[in-house]
Order: C-alpha cells, then sequence, then structure tokens
C-alpha cells in the first residue's frame, strides 16, 4: 500500500474518484478500482502502479469536461429554466472544475503587466498552471497549449507583432483562447489588432459592459453607437450590454463573459446571469483581467459557455468569502486567492445563477 501511495502525485484532488490518493491506492490493492483513474500523476504513476501490482497499464487519455443535454427547454413564469438545461449545465461546471485540479492544465497568458502577478496566481490557485509571455515567437510556439489568454492592456511595441501572430496561431491550431479587449477605443494599435482578432474568432471574449458594446460596434455586428468607455472602467449596464454579448457570442461560436453588478454569460442562445462578488471588488486592480485568465484555465476543460461560467462563478463566490474575511483591500486580496484555491468543483456547481433564452 505504502509503495502504490507513493507512485502517485499526492494532489488528492479527487478526479479519480476517490478521497485522496491513498484511498485510491488502497482501493487498487484491494482490486475494487482500476489503474490509470489519475489522471494528474498520468502515464507515469499508471506505469509504476502496473509494476507493483504485476499487470499490465493502459494509457491514460487526457478528458475534456463537455456538457451534454437536451437542450433548453425555456422558462416557467418566474423565469426559472424547465427541461434538463440546467442540470446538465451545474454538472457540466462540475466535471470541468474537477477536470482542472487533475490534470493542471497550462494556460499561457499575454497580459498587461500591472496584472501579471495576480493573473498568474489566480490560475494557479483555481488549479492550472500559469505562463507569462510577450514575444511573439513565444506567442506561437505556446499557441499549442492546452488555452490561452490574449490581454489588450498596456500595449507594448512588440504587440504589434505578438498579438496577430499569436492570435492566427491559436486559431490555426484549434487551441480554446479568451480575450479581453481591455481599454477598447484607446489609442488606434488596440484597436487594430482587435479588429485582427475578428478573423481568429476568440473562443471567450471577457470584458465590461462597455466593451462588450464597443467591440461589437467595431466588428460591425451592432449598430455603431457611442460606448461608456471610461480607460478600462465601464459605465454601461450589463443589461444594456445584453444585445452585443449575444451578437459576439453568436459571431464567434464561443461565449461572452460580461462583469458588472450582475454578471452575464452567454452563447448566443442561453444566457446565465450570476449575482454575488463583493464591493471590494472594483478596489483591486486586475480582477477583470485575473478573471480572463481563469476562464482560460477553465476553457482547457470544458465548452466555451461552462468555461465562462465556472470562471464567473467562482470569481462572486470567492468575492462573497473573502469579504467576510477582509479588513480593506489588501487582505481582501489575500483572502479572494486563497477563496479561489480552497473552492471544491461541488462548491462551485452549487452556486445559483439564473438561466434566460438569449
Amino acid at each position: 500500500l505504502e509503495k502504490l501511495t507513493e507512485s502517485l502525485p499526492g494532489a488528492n484532488c479527487g478526479g479519480c474518484g476517490y478521497s485522496g490518493c491513498a484511498a485510491y491506492a488502497q482501493a487498487v490493492l484491494e482490486g475494487k478500482a482500476e489503474i490509470g483513474k489519475c489522471a494528474s500523476g498520468g502515464n507515469d504513476s499508471a506505469l509504476a502502479m502496473a509494476q507493483i501490482m504485476g499487470v499490465k497499464a493502459e494509457k491514460v487519455e487526457r478528458k475534456v469536461a463537455l456538457v451534454r443535454c437536451s437542450g433548453f427547454k425555456g422558462v416557467d413564469e418566474d423565469g426559472k429554466p424547465t427541461g434538463s438545461k440546467l442540470k446538465g449545465v451545474y454538472e457540466g461546471m462540475q466535471d470541468c472544475a474537477a477536470a482542472v485540479r487533475a490534470t493542471n492544465p497550462m494556460a499561457p497568458s499575454i497580459t498587461n503587466f500591472v496584472t501579471i502577478d495576480f493573473v498568474a496566481n489566480a490560475q494557479l490557485a483555481v488549479g492550472g498552471s500559469a505562463a507569462m509571455i510577450y514575444m511573439p515567437d513565444e506567442g506561437v510556439q505556446l499557441a499549442g497549449s492546452q488555452a490561452m489568454y490574449l490581454n489588450m492592456g498596456t500595449l507594448m511595441p512588440v504587440y504589434e507583432q505578438t498579438i496577430p501572430a499569436t492570435a492566427t496561431a491559436l486559431h490555426e491550431a484549434g487551441t480554446p483562447w479568451v480575450l479581453d479587449p481591455v481599454g477598447l477605443g484607446i489609442g488606434a494599435l488596440r484597436t487594430e489588432l482587435l479588429q485582427h482578432c475578428k478573423g481568429c474568432k476568440p473562443t471567450i471574449i471577457r470584458c465590461n459592459a462597455s466593451e462588450a458594446i464597443a467591440l461589437a460596434s467595431l466588428w460591425g455586428l451592432e449598430p455603431a453607437e457611442q460606448s461608456g468607455v471610461r480607460g478600462v472602467d465601464s459605465t454601461d449596464t450589463v443589461e444594456q450590454a445584453r444585445s452585443a454579448a449575444v451578437a459576439l457570442a453568436r459571431f464567434t461560436g464561443g461565449a461572452v463573459a460580461v462583469s458588472g453588478e450582475v454578471d452575464l454569460v452567454t452563447d448566443g442562445s442561453t444566457v446565465a446571469l450570476v449575482e454575488g462578488g463583493s464591493p471590494l471588488m472594483p478596489c483591486i486592480t486586475g480582477m477583470g483581467c485575473s478573471l480572463g485568465g481563469v476562464c482560460a484555465v477553465f476553457a482547457a476543460c470544458g465548452d466555451p459557455f461552462t468555461a465562462a461560467l465556472a470562471g464567473t462563478i467562482a470569481y462572486n463566490l470567492a468575492g462573497v468569502d473573502a469579504e467576510a474575511e477582509a479588513h480593506g483591500p489588501a487582505s481582501f486580496k489575500v483572502a479572494f486567492i486563497d477563496s479561489l484555491y480552497n473552492t471544491s468543483p461541488a462548491t462551485l456547481a452549487a452556486y445559483p445563477f439564473q438561466l434566460q433564452e438569449a
């Protein structure tokens, strides 16, 4: 039993269906579990366990969680979804979050240098692996990762080559990627880069309400109108951005997550509304940027809508928990990252939200 336990990574992630590595090792020893159920340890753990047990190990395949349901059946008079859609989303989020904890997917980021630390630590906290890059050749090489995050904040001159090259490589490789059009409307280069991203169709767009309206207008998906972008902040409401978010999701075939007092996530046919968070969240630089990085981690193990919704709920839940522990913005940020780390897949999936037809 000791040798079997030592052959496992000690992550105690629960992805094998047991409470921890020791419990799984015990089940293998007693013939109650198959070898190869540890996705975190992968083929190395499977081979080691097989040698100990004197059997042949099967190859461990990477598993990705996807929502499989019968489709949206509408809402009742109280706006609550009927049919199997809600159940499918809840189960999909739990599977997605469990897969992240089990497989530690890498989701490199090209993000603004103001928030690099926060983005990386948030990705690590939910179970992902981070790599912060900015050179064109790095972006192209890492476009073959499990997912990636591109953020348009604090652009450096080299990003004129990095962003288009990386976005194109991601599109050609079919790699899930998240776009945050932060600062849209500031400077000609940012506009040019976001126009290029249109043809590469991001898997998830993470933005505030004003950025959603401005991006849909820039891409010609909604009538041109004056958005309320104020630097990196929004002056429009999430409800005002609803049609823009739906149009963006329908165009990309992915999902859009719009942050606000009530967050909105849509895949173009379904809209999820999520409440929670904390008034302290706007007092922390990079809260939205780090959410984009976390959505990328979840996108490595789930479909776009599930990944965007899982990330959004994780942030709302962590915001509520952190506020209860914090004495101000600084302690809130520490408690927030701790809450992301301590949130189980089951707790994430149990968080309430409202589901509507787009």
